[in-house]
């Protein structure tokens, strides 16, 4: 069977964005027809400045999303990153086989560093490493396909690339994997800034609807969502994002093509008010699941704790043979 592997990393409350563009995908599509691991990344949020008691709440908050989106235990997966240590362990040997180049190269670390030299600072060096340790959580699980947004797919790339290195220096040891971007609405854009992606981590709070906002607080972040000049509406992400990424929304929510619903509005009211609608039903069985996973914290424990164990089951034989390929002597 196709084995797919994704993660969220716990660094903000997930977003709209996170749900349409890939959490649904996971519990609709993922889960049901491959064999699946789904993985809160808290190693990954390590390489920013962060308060550790609010990466533990967010590694919570973010399980528990994932079981209320719809991930089911007896169908795939769950579990926490740093629950398992063959990820730390691989990350290092593929650090040994990446370059400086490469890993400079990556977009995150050239945006944030730049962001840092501008003020004075720097960044941590683990910000500049951790697409190995990315890396690794794909490649350890012998994964075939990675359903990931447009902004990680060089990532993925990268993964590809160390996987296809080191089989050809050390012998065959990695699958080779993919990214697989999802169809409808893998990049939802901020609702105050329609050329930026709304983001977990972004501090912009009116342009973010979160999974867990009150359905007033969705309302009131799409009525107010930045539109473009001129009346008519139109879908054309060029020259009207803010129209745009109103419709690409109420396309994932309710369901539709975004270029034919723009005929079927005369007025931005009247596509926002539907749009608005559209986000609050689909957040509506989330939020109502996710409030009864809280009630019961034990069973979050229990998944996770079990997820864990198969997920380390999954992945040692994958990293012992590693160990061994590159010239490491078994313990």
């Amino acid at each position: 069977m196709t084995r797919v592997f994704s993660g969220v990393k716990p660094t903000g409350h997930l977003t709209l964005g996170n749900y349409l563009g890939a959490l649904r995908q996971w519990a609709e599509t993922d889960q049901h027809r491959a064999d699946s691991l789904f993985c809160v990344v808290d190693l990954h949020a390590l390489t920013v400045d962060h308060d550790p008691a609010r990466v533990r709440r967010l590694s919570r908050q973010a399980a528990t999303l994932l079981l209320a989106a719809g991930l089911d235990p007896e169908r795939c997966t769950v579990f926490v990153q740093s629950h398992v240590d063959e990820h730390a362990r691989l990350s290092y040997l593929l650090e040994c086989v990446a370059t400086d180049g490469e890993m400079r190269r990556m977009i995150q670390y050239k945006e944030k560093s730049a962001r840092e030299q501008v003020r004075g600072g720097s960044v941590r060096l683990s910000l500049l490493t951790y697409p190995a340790l990315m890396a690794a959580d794909i490649l350890a699980y012998d994964t075939d396909e990675v359903p990931v947004g447009e902004d990680q797919t060089q990532h993925v790339e990268l993964a590809r690339d160390l996987a296809v290195r080191f089989n050809h220096r050390y012998g065959q040891t990695f699958t080779v994997p993919k990214a697989t971007p999802p169809k409808v609405a893998a990049r939802v854009m901020n609702l105050q800034d329609p050329t930026s992606k709304m983001g977990k981590s972004d501090d912009t709070g009116p342009g973010i609807v979160y999974l867990l906002d009150e359905p007033e607080v969705v309302r009131k972040k799409v009525m107010r969502a930045v539109t473009d000049s001129g009346q008519d509406v139109v879908h054309d992400r060029a020259a009207r994002p803010g129209v745009t990424n109103l419709l690409e929304i109420l396309a994932a929510c309710a369901g539709g093509d975004p270029e034919a619903l723009a005929a079927a509005y005369s007025s931005y009211g009247a596509l926002k008010k539907d749009t608005a609608e559209a986000v609050v039903e689909v957040l509506r069985p989330v939020q109502e699941r996710h409030r009864e996973l809280c009630a019961d914290p034990g069973y979050l424990e229990q998944v996770l704790r079990a997820g864990a164990e198969k997920a380390r089951t999954m992945a040692r034989p994958t990293v012992d043979a590693a160990y061994r390929a590159i010239g490491l002597l078994p313990a």
